[in-house]
């Protein structure tokens, strides 16, 4: 597994890797330079960043393939430049309090953390192309971070994992599957370091025939209904990570 304990000496001890999901998207508004640093205070070990490509071929920390849910503005990122969407806001209600945070772009990021954390990345094609992999590759250059020791790379798609492996063969990579599209034998024989599995779809039979084919297990959650309950559950398996919406519940279960 990979040993985010040994190079962030921030990180908590134990095997079971804490990914923050979007940042510590249940103190503040998601993907932010604010939900990240409070994930890096709490110790999180990778800083989860979706990313998203403006119509200026430049790199945001963006979930949603539109601005809609999560800013003040609307549309897909694609349509507007990185200036117009500087002028925007994240947006999110914390019990009686609205927040309000400018979207970041993916360089900003890099510029506040440097080597301070490592980056667990998620690329997907724009368009149907694989557009935003060189552009990525290039600024981690550029702050002196392609290395395993500071980026995991991940994706939906192949087709972007596989560009990735392309230019940079040495970073971890993660396969992620949706919910109720996990396919086990497609899993096995993915050339890939780590399978990202929703819990739903988490056996342990599953987690078994993959760590025998040296495979990582990464589990992530869409239900916040239960996914206390099945952090609970997956960590019972034997998984490698958690995406994590809450770092220090996470944590006082592994301690458990």
């Amino acid at each position: 597994m990979y040993a985010s304990a040994a190079v962030n000496p921030k990180a908590p001890s134990g095997e079971l890797e804490i990914i923050a999901h979007r940042g510590a998207n249940n103190m503040f508004n998601e993907h932010t330079l604010t939900a990240y640093k409070l994930a890096s205070d709490a110790n999180a070990d990778s800083l989860e960043i979706d990313l998203r490509m403006t119509k200026d071929n430049e790199l945001i920390a963006l979930h949603d393939a539109t601005l809609d849910r999560t800013t003040t503005g609307s549309g897909a990122p694609e349509e507007l430049t990185l200036n117009e969407i500087k002028q925007l806001d994240t947006i999110a209600v914390f019990g009686q309090e609205t927040y309000k945070e400018a979207v970041p772009a993916f360089e900003e990021i890099l510029m506040t953390f440097e080597q301070d954390q490592h980056y667990y990345i998620e690329t997907r094609l724009v368009g149907g192309e694989a557009k935003m992999e060189e552009p990525l590759i290039d600024l981690l250059q550029e702050y002196d971070l392609l290395d395993s020791k500071y980026v995991t790379f991940q994706s939906f798609s192949k087709k972007s994992l596989q560009k990735m492996q392309g230019f940079a063969p040495e970073i971890r990579s993660t396969l992620l599957y949706g919910t109720d599209k996990f396919d086990l034998k497609d899993a096995l024989k993915a050339n890939v370091d780590v399978i990202g599995i929703e819990s739903r779809n988490v056996t342990r039979d599953i987690v078994d025939e993959l760590h025998q084919q040296g495979k990582e297990i990464h589990v992530f959650f869409t239900d916040e209904r239960t996914q206390l309950i099945e952090q609970q559950r997956v960590m019972m398996y034997g998984v490698d990570g958690i995406f994590t919406d809450d770092i220090d519940f996470t944590k006082r279960v592994i301690m458990q």
